[in-house]
């Protein structure tokens, strides 16, 4: 796992030589496990796993204090943003993560994001020195978007991935997510991936990701195995747990 997780940190860091920028379709499926193993043995034709196999996403969420960012995506607005630190399994100090802004307006996702060593990171949190060309783009925008909200590390999510790429068309992606992990504490990547499993009434989440329309024999093989949209959110899923276990404890 520690090799797969190395490796993935590579591939992201050459990827991110020219996907900094990028706008996308996303689509989500919370779907069971007899739902994924259908899908999977479908997709010997049609596409193929990554080469690491399962791996593990580390995420910190920014938020204000009163938690204002994510209770207004809660309310799937039109349009709604994000701002996250993003690792590929456990990080170093000088690893790189990838510092961004996710916005979605109308179902269509764009993305802003910087890739820096983590102790770039923790040095421009902590004691507000720009972990890049402070002139860079994607920086000031970033910056900006934490200042002007007064955004803070918030929360620390983790989740293990699968994912599936076409063998035909390179924009076409599919990502199974599950074993969602928080905690509100510990804000630190360095801290490790454990946290509080998440129970979101499912096995996996399902992503399809696509710069258009999904092909037919998609569509067909998601109608078969009755698996329909879902708009879940898997900050707002621990925030709303969050919020249940104050009012148990009052």
């Amino acid at each position: 796992m520690e090799e797969n997780t190395v490796k993935k940190q590579k591939t992201e860091t050459k990827k991110s030589d020219s996907i900094l920028l990028f706008e996308r379709l996303e689509k989500k499926y919370l779907i069971n496990q007899t739902q994924f193993e259908s899908l999977v043995s479908s997709f010997k034709e049609t596409m193929k796993e990554g080469k690491y196999g399962k791996y593990t996403i580390c995420n910190i969420y920014f938020d204000d204090d009163t938690f204002e960012q994510i209770r207004l995506s809660l309310l799937k607005p039109s349009y709604k943003q994000k701002l996250r630190l993003r690792s590929y399994g456990v990080p170093k100090e000088t690893d790189t993560v990838f510092f961004e802004i996710k916005k979605k307006f109308s179902g269509v996702v764009y993305k802003r994001r910087i890739s820096i060593p983590y102790i770039n990171f923790i040095k421009y949190v902590f004691n507000g020195v720009p972990p890049c060309d402070p002139k860079d783009n994607s920086f000031i925008e970033i910056d900006y978007l934490k200042n002007h909200f007064q955004l803070e590390p918030k929360c620390f999510l983790a989740y293990d991935r699968v994912e599936y790429f076409s063998k035909t068309d390179p924009n076409l992606r599919i990502t199974f997510d599950n074993n969602i992990r928080s905690r509100f504490d510990n804000l630190d990547l360095r801290y490790g991936d454990s946290g509080e499993m998440l129970d979101f009434g499912a096995d996996y989440i399902m992503e399809i990701k696509a710069n258009g329309t999904m092909p037919f024999w998609l569509c067909r093989l998601l109608n078969d195995n009755k698996v329909y949209p879902s708009s879940y959110s898997k900050y707002g899923g621990v925030y709303l747990k969050r919020l249940t276990n104050k009012e148990d404890i009052k």
